[in-house]
């Protein structure tokens, strides 16, 4: 499947846009409105290239990470619709239909359709829907109102755009026409058109010869780096990304991009597990790429901005986060606290801002995400941004989950999280919780261990731990949560007993 085919039909593109202003129209009715009766069709489809994803244990089990979408339900006229490749288990939707607060379990289950493609190839989820007329049809036959509908996706591609005009109804998110403005290259460009620091690097190369040579330039302007970054336009969660270590060339006058070119296939790694050299170049002759300079401080943190524009042209400032890496020169996203460090949330929240902004002037609608690396200096912090993320990401569903639990609100000025009581909450999230030993672990087994340890969330306190991706844990033994506490600090001491608590039951089986 080609991610950043951004060709368009105008019949096609014609149509599409009557559908997103009627979304515009009745924006007010469908948001504002907890009484009124509409449809969300959540469609978790990770529709990016399949080659790129198959490094990702339990891969498909992602579609369940927006779930957290089903607390939409604790709006009583409010119908939603679910598709996945493959069936949830029943456990795992009873146990998110437990959470709804003010809402029995049998009404918001009269108005919950959990639909499935019995697929699970690597394919998109999208992809499989369009190829299955007959789902399609049942998925409109449970539209009461489409003028009162829409739907919600993880990322949204022609695909996701077909999928919206074959149902009648709008997508919350970016018209694909618009993707490129999300690729490392189009970020790059959306950063200096306003002014925002990036690290050293060129963007829109396409091969071996363009990277040496961009390669090269960096070395020659820094003699001193030690590595630099490769990034695919399209990567997710650094999995397109590789690392360039200029080991056999330090020490040397001259540094020849044909030396450079002949080192490559030796020192750049690819941060995707499995990946060969000559894998990774292939894919990137595909989707074209940039280099960047690798950011090297000894206090160095990673922080992201999640932002939303609505259908009318309002942007805000979701959350921020310190995002936790790993993998090949920490390059993989791992989890992530919130809210950011009360050292610069402000400084990257006020960025986010004016990024946002320029991408709302290109006519940019939905979630999307921001992230930046920081490196603590004498005089303080400074700040790189480094890409944008066109849809919702590892730091969407956590913050979805706490808001629709707390009923909160984000104060991106003052860097906190209220609840209508006046207390303040944060949490730990990670969609990476592995390990071998979980493997064999039922949606059952879990929700057991988790309430007779005590972590399970508890609505009258306001905290506790929400599993996610249930669904890939008997087999993978992986599994994702958010752990919601007073503090930063609270919520990371409930990360780290989870995982004693789960470590001690499966080391006592």
């Amino acid at each position: 499947m080609e991610t950043l085919n951004f060709q368009s039909n105008t019949d096609t593109d014609r149509a599409f846009t009557m559908l997103q202003e009627r979304f515009t129209k009745h924006f007010h009715e469908i948001f504002l409105n907890d009484l009124a009766e509409k449809t969300i069709v959540i469609i978790p489809s990770l529709t990016l290239d399949s080659e790129m994803l198959k490094a990702i244990k339990g891969v498909v089990h992602y579609e369940e990470r927006l779930l957290c979408l089903l607390m939409l339900l604790r709006m009583p006229k409010t119908q939603v619709i679910y598709v996945t490749s493959i069936p949830i288990d029943n456990n795992i939707i009873d146990y998110y239909i437990h959470l709804l607060p003010g809402i029995t379990g049998n009404h918001a289950r009269q108005r919950l359709t959990i639909l499935s493609c019995y697929d699970a190839s690597r394919k998109p989820l999208t992809e499989k829907i369009l190829a299955r007329p007959r789902l399609i049809k049942r998925i409109r036959e449970q539209i009461k109102f489409p003028e009162m509908a829409h739907m919600a996706c993880f990322n949204v591609t022609n695909l996701e755009k077909q999928l919206a005009l074959k149902l009648d109804i709008p997508i919350y998110g970016c018209d694909p026409r618009l993707l490129y403005l999300g690729t490392k290259t189009g970020s790059r460009r959306i950063f200096k058109k306003v002014g925002i620091p990036v690290p050293l690097g060129i963007e829109n190369l396409q091969n071996e010869d363009e990277i040496a040579a961009a390669l090269c330039v960096l070395k020659k302007n820094n003699p001193a780096l030690q590595k630099a970054v490769v990034k695919m336009n399209d990567g997710f969660s650094g999995e397109g990304n590789a690392i360039f270590y200029y080991k056999e060339i330090d020490g040397k006058n001259d540094y020849d991009e044909y030396i450079i070119r002949h080192e490559m296939p030796e020192y750049l790694k690819a941060v995707a597990l499995n990946v060969s050299y000559e894998e990774y170049i292939q894919k990137f002759k595909t989707l074209g790429g940039i280099v960047e300079e690798f950011v090297n401080g000894e206090y160095k943190k990673s922080p992201s901005v999640q932002c939303r524009i609505n259908p009318i042209g309002k942007v805000d400032i979701i959350s921020t986060h310190d995002q936790f890496l790993g993998g090949e020169s920490d390059q993989v996203f791992l989890g992530a606290s919130f809210p950011a460090s009360n050292e610069y949330h402000n400084d990257i929240a006020v960025m986010g801002k004016t990024i946002a902004e320029e991408l709302q002037a290109e006519g940019v609608l939905g979630r999307f995400s921001i992230d930046f690396i920081s490196v603590k200096e004498p005089l303080g912090w400074k700040h790189y941004a480094i890409e944008i993320n066109l849809r919702k990401g590892g730091t969407t569903h956590p913050f979805l989950m706490l808001q629709f639990l707390t009923g909160g609100e984000f104060n991106w000025h003052e860097g906190v999280y209220t609840m209508p009581n006046g207390q303040q909450r944060s949490y730990f999230a990670s969609d990476n919780v592995i390990d071998e030993k979980y493997k064999g672990l039922t949606p059952h087994d879990l929700i057991d261990i988790a309430m007779c340890n005590g972590i399970l969330y508890d609505g009258a306190k306001q905290t506790g731990v929400m599993f996610h991706m249930i669904g890939a844990l008997s087999q993978y033994g992986k599994l994702g949560m958010v752990c919601i506490g007073q503090t930063v600090n609270e919520a990371e001491e409930l990360y780290a007993k989870t995982i004693e608590v789960l470590d001690k039951e499966c080391n006592e089986l």
